[in-house]
This record gives C-alpha cells, sequence and structure tokens, in this order.
C-alpha cells in the first residue's frame, strides 16, 4: 500500500556587452561613500512608552512599529507559547472579533501583523489614524479566543511536521540546543509535544506581564510630522496602564571545552548539511563589533569576496554557497559557519572550513583584502541608508542598548580605523576551531565515520531532529536473523494467514498538501485491479486506475495511458502488508538504531530493481519506517514514511497514522475509513 501511495505522490509532485568582461574576478570595490544620517524626533508619554518619528513625506504612506522590550523568556516544556501568544493578539479585541480586524485593514488597503514584542502596521496617509487606532485595540484589547489558538496550533503542528524532516531546519534546531543548551531561551526547540501543552491561561499571564509601555518603543516613519503625530499617539496609547515587567538572569552559555562532532541521520540522503557553531560573549555596540564584524566579513560574510566562498565554492567546488556570521546580543552571541555539500566531500569540506578559521589567526590580510571589505561594508551601509526605516532602527538600537548618540554617525570612521593586527586579534578571540561544534545533517552510513577525526575525543554524538541525544547504532544480537524479525512483526500486526486472506482493500485517508485538505481513496482487489482517487473536496486532482494489463491516469493535467512498467510498479504491492511480498527479495539485517525515538531494526530489502531500508521496532515487532530513493533527471530522491498509531482493522493492526517525506515535501495522512476483504464494486475498476 504504501509503495502504491508513493508512486502516486511522486507524480503528482511532478505536475504541481561591448567589452570581454573577467568574471573569475570579482569586481573591484569602489570608495566608502560619504554618509550622511537622517534626523529623527522623540518624546515619550507619562506612562514611559517612548517614540521616535522619522519624518518622510516622499511617499503618502505612515508605518508604525511597536517594540515591547521585555526580557528573554524561557518557555521550557511549554515552547512556541510566546509565539502563538503574539498570533492570537490579532484574533479578537473586546470590541472586534478577527474577521471584522481583518475586514477593516483590507478595506482601507493597509498591513497589521503582531507578534510576542509587539505589532507592526502602515497605511496610506489619509488612514494613518484608522491603522493606528486598530493596532492600539489589538494590543491593549486582546480577547485570546480559544478556538483560534486551537486554529494555530494545528497550523504549528503540520509546519513542525515539514520541518521535521528538512536539513535546514534540524541543523537549526540542534544548532540551538549545542550552542545554548534548553535551559537557555535561545536553546528551546518547539515540538508537537510543547505546542500542544500550550493554554490560552498561559498566553493571557504573559501579556499581563510582559506587556508594558514603560519598557516599550513606538517608531513611527513617513508621512507624518511631530504636531500630528504626538496626539495621535497620547490618544491610542495614553491609557496604556505601566507596570513592572520580570526581570530574568540565566546562566551564560559557553564554548565546548574541545571540539565536538554532533550527526543527525537523515537516512538515504545524499547531501550534507554542515554548520561549525559555538557561543560568543559580544555584545551590541561593544569596542570590538565593528572590528569583530570586518573580520567575520573577511571569512564568510562579503559576497564573492568572502574566503570561504573563494575556497569552498570557487576552488574547490564542493557547494554553491558557504558563509560564516558572527551575530551580537545583549546576553549571549554566536558565530556560524556552514554549506551544504555532496556527501563523498563532507569531510573535505569541514578541512577547508577549518583551515580558513585558523588562517585568519595566524596571517595577517592583506591590505588590499582589508580595504575591500571595509568598501563592501561601507556601501552596504550606505544602501541602508535609502531607507527611512534605517534611521529609525538606529534611534531604536541605541535607546535599547544605551549606545553612543553618535554611534552610526561614526561608524564609517570607526570601520576605516580597523587594521590588520585587529583583524587578527578579532580572529584569535571569536574564532575557536578547537572549541567548537561541528554539526552535519545527513547520512550516516556514507558520512559519519569519515567525521571521528574532527572530534578532540575521537566520538560522535547523534541527535534526534530536536536536540535530543540518540544512541550509536547496535550490532545485531547473535541468533536474530531477518526472519525471526519479520515473524515478530507478523505477530505483532495479527498473523500471516489472516493476511493472506485478505484479497481487496477500500482505504480513504485524509492529509493537507501546501494548506489544501485531501482525501485519497484506495481500492484495490486480487493483484490485476486497483484505483486510487485523490480529490480536494469534490475537486478531482487525480485519477488512477488499472484493471489487468490496462491502466488509466486522469485528473487536472488530462488523462493518458499507463506504460506496462507504470502498470507493473502500481500491481507490484497491492498487499495491505508489504511483507507479504518479502518471498522473493534478499533480506539483510544491518544494525539496530534509533529512529523517531524507536529503537529498531534496520532491515534492507532488495531484488533485481533496487534496494530499500525497512525499520521493526525491537519491543514491539510493530514496522516504524521504510526510507528508499528514486533516481530522478535531478538526482536520487529519498522517500521516507514513518508509520504509527497501529489499530486493528478486521483482524489485523495497521498503521493508522503515516508521515510520508517525498524528497522534502512532508504529509501526514491518517486512515478516516477502511474495509480490508469482502466484495469490491468492480465499478471502481472501469476505465
Amino acid at each position: 500500500m504504501k509503495k502504491i501511495i508513493l508512486l502516486s505522490f511522486t507524480l503528482l509532485f511532478a505536475t504541481m556587452s561591448v567589452a570581454q568582461i573577467d568574471r573569475s574576478k570579482a569586481p573591484a570595490a569602489g570608495p566608502a561613500p560619504k554618509i550622511q544620517l537622517g534626523e529623527y524626533e522623540s518624546f515619550t508619554l507619562d506612562n514611559g512608552l517612548q517614540v521616535f518619528l522619522v519624518e518622510n513625506h516622499k511617499t503618502a504612506k505612515v508605518s508604525y512599529q511597536l517594540f515591547v522590550n521585555h526580557d528573554v523568556v524561557a518557555e521550557v516544556e511549554n515552547a512556541g507559547m510566546q509565539s502563538m501568544m503574539g498570533s492570537l493578539l490579532m484574533t479578537g479585541t473586546t470590541s472586534k472579533n478577527k474577521s471584522e480586524i481583518d475586514e477593516t485593514v483590507d478595506f482601507i488597503g493597509a498591513s497589521l501583523n503582531t507578534s510576542s514584542t509587539g505589532a507592526y502596521a502602515s497605511a496610506i496617509s489619509k488612514h494613518k489614524e484608522t491603522i493606528l487606532s486598530l493596532m492600539s485595540d489589538v494590543i491593549l484589547n486582546p480577547t485570546f479566543p480559544q478556538e483560534e489558538l486551537e486554529k494555530f496550533k494545528k497550523q504549528t503542528i503540520n509546519g513542525l511536521l515539514a520541518n521535521a524532516s528538512d536539513p535546514g531546519a534540524i541543523s537549526s534546531n540542534v544548532s540551538s540546543v549545542l550552542k545554548y543548551g534548553k535551559q537557555f531561551p535561545y536553546g528551546e526547540v518547539e515540538t508537537k509535544e510543547t505546542v500542544e501543552s500550550i493554554t490560552i491561561d498561559m498566553c493571557k499571564e504573559f501579556y499581563t506581564s510582559y506587556f508594558k509601555p514603560n519598557i516599550s518603543y513606538l517608531i513611527i516613519v513617513g508621512d507624518i510630522s511631530k504636531s500630528e503625530a504626538q496626539p495621535l499617539v497620547e490618544k491610542y496609547f495614553g491609557s496604556w496602564v505601566k507596570g513592572e515587567a520580570p526581570k530574568h538572569i540565566y546562566p551564560t552559555p559557553v564554548a565546548p571545552i574541545q571540539t565536538k562532532v554532533a550527526f543527525v541521520d537523515k537516512p538515504g540522503a545524499v547531501q550534507s548539511t554542515i554548520s561549525i557553531v559555538y557561543p560568543v560573549n559580544l555584545t551590541p555596540g561593544s569596542d570590538e563589533a565593528i572590528k569583530a564584524s570586518v573580520m567575520n566579513a573577511i571569512l564568510g560574510n562579503s559576497g564573492f569576496m568572502a574566503r570561504l566562498i573563494q575556497n569552498i565554492r570557487e576552488d574547490k567546488a564542493y557547494t554553491y554557497g558557504a558563509y560564516s556570521s558572527l551575530s551580537s546580543d545583549p546576553l549571549v552571541g554566536s558565530f556560524y559557519a556552514g554549506a551544504e555539500v555532496r556527501n563523498e566531500v563532507t569531510d573535505s569540506a569541514i578541512v577547508e572550513f577549518l583551515y580558513e578559521m585558523k588562517r585568519l589567526t595566524t596571517e595577517k590580510v592583506s591590505d588590499e583584502d582589508l580595504q575591500n571589505t571595509k568598501n563592501y561594508l561601507n556601501g552596504g551601509f550606505a544602501r541602508s541608508l535609502e531607507r527611512p526605516q534605517t534611521v529609525a532602527r538606529f534611534a531604536l538600537n541605541t535607546a535599547r542598548y544605551g549606545l553612543p548618540a553618535d554611534y552610526y554617525a561614526t561608524y564609517l570612521e570607526k570601520l576605516q580605523a580597523v587594521t590588520a593586527d585587529d583583524v587578527m586579534a578579532m580572529a584569535k578571540k571569536y574564532l575557536t576551531a578547537d572549541n567548537a561544534y561541528i554539526l552535519v545533517v545527513g547520512n550516516k552510513d556514507e558520512v559519519a565515520n569519515k567525521l571521528k577525526g574532527f572530534s578532540a575525543d575521537g566520538n560522535i554524538d547523534y541527535y534526534d531532529a530536536y536536540g535530543n541525544p540518540v544512541s550509536d547504532a547496535e550490532p545485531i544480537p547473535s541468533g536474530v536473523t531477518p526472519e525471526i524479525v519479520l515473524d515478530n512483526f507478523f505477530k505483532a500486526v495479527g498473523s500471516k494467514e489472516t493476511i493472506a486472506k485478505i484479497n481487496s482493500q477500500d482505504i480513504t485517508m485524509a492529509t493537507s498538501m501546501q494548506g489544501m485538505p485531501i482525501t485519497i481513496r484506495l481500492v484495490s482487489s486480487g493483484k490485476d485491479k486497483l484505483s486510487m482517487t485523490i480529490k480536494s473536496g469534490e475537486m478531482l486532482i487525480q485519477q488512477i486506475t488499472v484493471n489487468g494489463t490496462k491502466g488509466k491516469m486522469s485528473g487536472m493535467m488530462g488523462a493518458k495511458d499507463l506504460t506496462e512498467d507504470q502498470i507493473s510498479d502500481y500491481l507490484s504491492s497491492t498487499s495491505v502488508v508489504d511483507e507479504m511480498d518479502f518471498t522473493n527479495k534478499t533480506l539483510k539485517l544491518i544494525q539496530i538504531e534509533e529512529i523517531n525515538g524507536t529503537r529498531a531494526y534496520k532491515m534492507e530489502v532488495s531484488d533485481e530493481n533496487g534496494s530499500e531500508f525497512h525499520y521493526y521496532d525491537v519491543a514491539s515487532g510493530f514496522k516504524v519506517a521504510t526510507v528508499d530513493s528514486q533516481d530522478t533527471p535531478q538526482g536520487a530522491m529519498v522517500n521516507t514514511s514513518l508509520f504509527s498509531d497501529y489499530k486493528d482493522a478486521n483482524g489485523i493492526k495497521v498503521p493508522f497514522t503515516t508521515v510520508e517525506d517525498n524528497a522534502g515535501q512532508v504529509m501526514e495522512m491518517k486512515i478516516e475509513k477502511i474495509q480490508l476483504g469482502g466484495e469490491v464494486d468492480s465499478s471502481n475498476f472501469t476505465m
């Protein structure tokens, strides 16, 4: 059954100059431009709300950004609550429901969104009071409807489901855990369990505790003067009651004493996601912030000129892009360097990352490289000033971080003063290649063993997609054979004899694709008749019918006959239980490993058409996953299926929940109706 669904969705996703230029060299950087910072005005309400105004009468538009500068708050087992609270602000006030809020915004052609740290709104000038009034209403008078919370929780869980198989999302999750630890707010990871635990009372308590005007800033940019803005802000935010918001102190995360290698297994992956990460003590506006930014730009954040790009992309051709970042933060900053590379060059790419990091600590940069990097940063700074919002952001940062009043006005002066000695000093302090986490998300079987030499102790630590440690693979115990594993599986689901008697099935499953509800109905009879219908409501997306030696596919893209090979593929696995078709296949137990939180036997199942891996729970015997790959014009496409929620259906147990990851397209399918055995209406197979 799984193979039939996979084949269907694979097909569905497929439907759904005058002079010579030397492109091997980066263009010469121009001289640093002269910068004139824009002006802003400010005022403070009696309740402590600080307001910054940047006038810009070139466009008939006004924007408002409210920033609530509350402490970073740990969520622990309720990770995701603050984000949920921020979204709920937009769903209802004491005078308007969600529909009325949305209609008002749409009617005036405005925008309004909220978050755990405030809100942003914009509108054309003539509606500047209307949108500010609405923004004030959602911030000061939220009602937090329970039904909207349930919607957000469902949407968030669906997003987490997709991210659970995305290498970038996995790397982000685990990197955060490694850098900060799960007891530090920045190291918390949202999971299905943490989101399900969130309640309305939690959201209300957070809002009541932390949304205070005396720790907030309102940034106004656009076609409005101070004489217009001040009375409007007084009118709509003057009644906001000030109060004390809780303060928190957390132990500062530190880099590892020695370099460690962390690995997240993504079976069948053809490339690795590399991340070199660790926390750093770098605060915004510190004496070293600008010097450190120059150093990092030389390493991996100055476009074509950056050394990581020049080495790992241009010279070695290991990847399309290799980058680094060095972030400052009031609590704790962080360093990152990474890329996505082919499996076979994963270890070689890491060698080059570490080489470039260490080279900056031992070799002074040339005057030319240093000046080109300064010019690059000059240009970015200049371009940012073309937007009035930048001046507002500078004002906010100056207030938030206690920066000198002339910090941004003298930025270029400080930038030009950075020397090669400064760059080396920053590299020695912040590029700690011997005290880093090297994280790789990829194919363990092809990559992991090559990475042990990068770890100071020669070990590799394994994690799941959420940063939880998992055990390394275990050898198969003596005496355990594929036949024994399959026998335990058949005992768990019922019996081989019972399954053999089932010669028909009629199963309806529900899922969603890109937010659209999808219903899948699979009907088969014997070994030569099959029908699969995929719909969204009453709209037919795809219909596949096989009747003996004939097959047809129809739907949104028209109709066509199936080839003999396609018919054979669909009919090759009509059994409710795939294991019934293992008789003529070669079976090999590989190892015991943890998959999706379960210790499972990994079994390779192969025949003349290739091989795939099936995973069986050591304790229960149930199958928990399969992994296979298909060759496509874009390369190998890895498909993963996770099975859970086994329930009885006509005498055998089947997984009522299946999560399919088809080359990054993730869907959770749940069985709504199931009938195994019995007569099947022959009209299902009419073409």
